[in-house]
């Protein structure tokens, strides 16, 4: 049989310079990596709902998987499970401002003949390799209509309402998740 290996003392000075140790925070609280249920709300600065699902199941997300924009996560960042987050965001924070290069002409011909074509008109434009982008028509007459590709909340001011759920280190389940903290 072996002998174990004696203990080895180390003197504080050697320790100097590495990294501390960081405080783990508790398991209700959204962090990256963890997985979140939440209701959300999203609207203009004026007030119009954009869209809510408070009265709906909450959704769900892992934090830094790329379904939140970056910027609506670091305000729910710190959250624990009930708490709630209320925050105003310019544009550059939300969906970006209004870029006039993704507001293009096209030639009338390049659309369907029967397409009844209208101010507002959502339409999908598909690339070669089958990849969709869907662009708004603003105006259009018999020889050029004017399509803009960007986002539909680009340059606007939003307001975004979360309220935490749960907070889980693993994917939920119908029933809840293994080790999710959950809102009382």
């Amino acid at each position: 049989m072996s002998q174990p290996e004696p203990l080895q003392r180390i003197e504080l000075r050697e320790l100097q310079g590495t990294e501390p140790v960081r405080d783990v925070p508790p398991a209700d609280t959204v962090v990256p990596g963890r997985h979140v249920r939440l209701h959300f709300a999203l609207a203009l600065e004026t007030g119009e709902l954009v869209d809510d699902n408070f009265n709906a199941a909450p959704a769900e997300c892992r934090i830094g998987d790329g379904n939140l924009p970056p910027n609506f996560e670091r305000h729910l960042l710190g959250l624990r499970a009930g708490e709630e987050c209320e925050v105003l965001l310019p544009p550059e924070e939300g969906f970006g401002p209004l870029r006039e290069e993704n507001i293009q002409r096209l030639p009338r011909f390049r659309f369907p003949a029967d397409l009844c074509l209208e101010a507002g008109l959502v339409v999908d434009f598909a690339d070669q390799a089958g990849n969709t982008q869907a662009g708004v028509v603003r105006h259009f007459d018999s020889s050029m209509v004017e399509v803009d590709f960007n986002h539909p909340l680009a340059g606007r001011t939003l307001r975004f309402r979360a309220r935490i759920v749960a907070v889980a280190t693993e994917p939920f389940t119908r029933e809840g998740s293994v080790g999710a903290q959950e809102a009382s």
